[in-house]
């Protein structure tokens, strides 16, 4: 059957329909934004309300555990109050949690509300990918699904952009507030568009509530892990290795129960069927990657270029913006190409993107970066819209909201675990060629004398007339060379690292089932 035959019954989509997906999808930007939008401003934030270090860290790491606990949740809860009255309640709740954020005096308070925060926003992403699989007819499911490509790719890009340039210009509370113009059209297009159901508060008895239980304590123990993992020196740390453990036992015996569990949580049998199973895992590792990359720029520009939070979000822009002139062709591309075809063109250009940040050094900054990140933005553009389509053939109404949840979350849990990996292996990789470079600085080396007596007579001439004091500087100046040079050395490794990824990533996706290029059945 062809995708213009399957479209001849359908009913046209009315403008109300349109206004309700608008609005899901309107929601899951604000979400995935909020992920990556305080990351350019942390120091900012930390030293609003006295903290600082490694404390601060909590202020990004306290939204994405509320967020990654909840979105599994969804489904159940979307069910027990109705998907209208759950997902209104918690946009409300996200906005308020939001502007609580930006009044926020202490870590404490900011790591409570954050966590509120990601858990009422965390809904907000499967909901809208829900909602496009049940609202819109099978033909119209490239378009929504398009719609979620830049929720998911343009949101994690263009964060730092804006929480730069508000941090700038306004001040770091203003990171919180700008959800609150936006989040409020949204409750608008929600409450007229959305249709009512019926609660189904009966559900509650059915609850897998030890599920539940210990979905929450695995992964928050775990999204703990990976955050502070590094900081800590990983299992060098009793408190990383207990909490290690702790997240082991919770999600294995999460994950063995909910196979035997009459009505789980997660329906992890989902992942049986090839495409969905094999579609989440290319997820996986595209978040992997997209927020890998999306932390690792702006460090590199504020580490080893000086960059201020806007600079680096100037930067980041065109990582962001051009995706909003691609992502809505690919629907057409998609009538007309194997969605698989184009996730794999996807993939690789993403990856030629970080391959060619290998090659870094002290002059390579905004001008230098401009083309990758352009092509980056290219790749990005491409894959996120069919790797959906074709994760979700075969996929019925009744399952939709199951599914949702669990690839959303895979993609989630793909990106924190990006960003611990992505922050550890540079560190090691600047060890690595710190010790290497070391190696080769020594002062029998003519070299290393030559350049110590110049530095000598720079700094004798430059306030330190006393030789000794000069030659002091001079061993310093080489030591901060040695070390700058070591990290942008460690940072190109780290980019060669997403690089492989992506290329890994292309295994499953070319195992994938044939879908219509619609979005429609299999073949």
């Amino acid at each position: 059957m062809t995708a213009s035959g399957e479209r001849s019954d359908e009913p046209a989509v009315s403008p109300k329909t349109w206004i309700a997906v608008s609005g899901g999808l309107l929601g899951a930007f604000l979400a995935v934004l909020n992920i990556q939008i305080t990351n350019a401003s942390l120091p900012y934030i930390e030293g609003g309300i006295g903290t600082g270090g490694v404390n601060g860290t909590w202020i990004s790491t306290a939204y994405l555990i509320g967020e990654i606990i909840v979105i599994p949740m969804t489904d159940f809860l979307s069910r027990v109050f109705s998907l209208r009255r759950y997902l209104i309640a918690n946009t409300a709740l996200f906005l308020l949690f939001s502007a609580l954020c930006g009044q926020a005096s202490s870590l404490s308070e900011m790591i409570v509300f954050r966590i509120l925060q990601g858990f009422a926003g965390g809904v907000m992403i499967p909901l809208a990918f829900t909602i496009v699989l049940t609202m819109l007819p099978r033909s119209k499911h490239a378009l929504g699904f398009a719609g979620f490509a830049v929720t998911a790719t343009f949101a994690p890009a263009i964060g730092p952009t804006i929480g730069g340039y508000f941090t700038d210009n306004y001040g770091w509370p203003y990171v919180f507030y700008v959800n609150l113009v936006p989040g409020a059209v949204m409750l608008g297009a929600l409450c007229y568009a959305l249709p009512s159901s019926a609660m189904q508060l009966g559900l509650f008895r059915q609850g897998d509530w030890r599920g539940v239980a210990l979905m929450a304590v695995g992964l928050a123990a775990f999204q703990t892990v990976l955050d502070d993992g590094n900081v800590y020196d990983w299992f060098g740390s009793p408190f990383i290795v207990k909490l290690s453990l702790v997240a082991a036992i919770a999600i294995g015996t999460f994950v063995v129960l909910e196979f035997f569990t009459p009505q789980p949580l997660i329906n992890f049998r989902l992942l049986g069927r090839r495409n969905f199973g094999l579609g989440t895992l290319g997820n996986f590792l595209l978040g992997f990657a997209l927020y890998g990359s999306a932390y690792l720029l702006p460090q590199y520009l504020a580490v080893s270029q000086g960059f201020d939070s806007e600079q680096a979000g100037e930067v980041m822009a065109w990582t962001g913006l051009p995706q909003l002139l691609v992502i809505p062709l690919v629907p057409l591309l998609m009538k007309r190409i194997d969605a698989r075809l184009l996730v794999g063109t996807g993939l690789l250009i993403f990856a030629v993107s970080c391959f060619m940040n290998l090659y870094l050094d002290q002059n390579y900054a905004a001008p230098q970066l401009f083309w990758p990140n352009i092509i980056r933005a290219l790749g990005q553009s491409i894959v996120m819209t069919p790797i959906s389509a074709i994760a979700m053939v075969g996929i019925g109404p009744t399952e939709a909201g199951a599914a949702s949840g669990l690839f959303n979350m895979m993609r989630n849990l793909g990106g924190a675990i990006g960003t611990a990996a992505v922050e550890t292996f540079f560190t090691k990789r600047e060890q690595f060629h710190s010790a290497i470079i070391n190696e080769h600085v020594s002062l029998l080396e003519p070299a290393t004398r030559d350049r110590l007596a110049d530095l000598q007579q720079y700094f004798m001439s430059h306030g330190f007339p006393d030789p000794a004091g000069a030659t002091h500087r001079a061993i310093i100046a080489v030591g901060q060379i040695i070390r700058a040079q070591a990290t942008i050395m460690g940072y190109a490794d780290a980019f060669g690292l997403l690089g492989a990824i992506l290329i890994i990533a292309i295994l499953p996706v070319s195992l994938l089932r044939k879908g219509m290029g619609s979005g429609g059945g299999a073949h």
